[in-house]
């Protein structure tokens, strides 16, 4: 006997397995990178089955996890303030490099919620910021003496991706957002960097 073919599945419940994931990534099960992914294949999705097998290996519901501030610092003076890897940005977060350097690797990082608010103020220093190809980011401030450069194109935006707002402020120094398909850690190869 013939098996009876897969149900189709709804808008809605594309929906609501993407307002799934988004949790997830809050909750620190899933990197931006792999949310993207994800997003992408249940916006993709037509079938019960292929729209299961995004969320498969997830909890059904948000687990209770502790508190976490809205807002924390970066800080690099006369040094280096890196955050790379697997790690916790704050929803807002603030990054301030005199007479150095910083850089946020964000490819890896699991960001709570749409939207991350960076604000970089770079005196006589650097600050870069790396994102993944799709995610869209909006760059503002002001530079005197000194450069704010925001990414190059990105390709079409994965929907569900969060959007990496940059306030940039330089006096002598400047600050670049720029995109990176996928991080070192991850395995991927990447095009060595050209100054």
């Amino acid at each position: 006997m013939a098996e009876p073919p897969e149900l189709l599945i709804s808008d809605g419940e594309r929906e609501q397995a993407v307002g799934r994931l988004r949790e997830a990534s809050g909750e620190g099960r899933l990197t931006l990178e792999e949310l993207s992914d994800r997003v992408e294949s249940a916006y993709n999705a037509r079938t019960v089955g292929e729209l299961t097998a995004v969320t498969a290996d997830l909890p059904a519901g948000p687990s209770a996890s502790p508190a976490r501030a809205e807002s924390g610092w970066v800080l690099a003076f006369m040094g280096a303030g890196d955050r790379r890897g697997r790690w916790r940005p704050w929803r807002r977060t603030r990054v301030v490099a005199v007479m150095g350097g910083s850089n946020l690797d964000l490819r890896e990082a699991e960001i709570d919620g749409p939207e991350i608010e960076i604000t970089a103020v770079a005196l006589m220093g650097g600050i870069d910021v790396i994102v993944s190809n799709g995610v869209e980011v909006d760059l503002s401030g002001f530079a005197v003496m000194g450069a704010n450069e925001g990414p190059g194109g990105s390709g079409p935006r994965h929907r569900g991706a969060p959007v990496v707002r940059v306030r940039a402020y330089s006096l002598m120094g400047g600050v670049n957002v720029k995109r990176n398909p996928a991080s070192k850690l991850s395995g991927a190869q990447e095009a060595p960097q050209r100054g």
